[in-house]
């Protein structure tokens, strides 16, 4: 039961932040973000990465690994278009 829980929430907390991270790839468009939400943010996903590692759940790893990817992703971003 917790893995489907767990599952479940980390793809609806996923899903959730691809279009904004699409959005931002797509049109290279930072100014109305916070680098420093970003920067918080990435840290706290990484740390979500990595007790899910500790506790060996897959869908917490897979999904944190995603959102870790875009979150970094974006903070490039801003740093490159500002």
């Amino acid at each position: 039961m917790e893995t489907l829980v767990s599952a479940v929430a980390a793809t609806l907390t996923t899903v959730a932040f691809v279009p904004q991270a699409l959005h931002i790839i797509r049109f290279k468009e930072t100014r109305a973000i916070s680098l420093q939400m970003y920067v918080v943010f990435a840290s706290g996903v990484a740390l979500w990465l990595v007790f899910g590692i500790l506790i060996w759940n897959w869908p917490i790893m897979a999904a944190n690994a995603i959102t870790l990817a875009l979150a970094l992703t974006i903070i490039r971003m801003k740093l490159r278009y500002g």
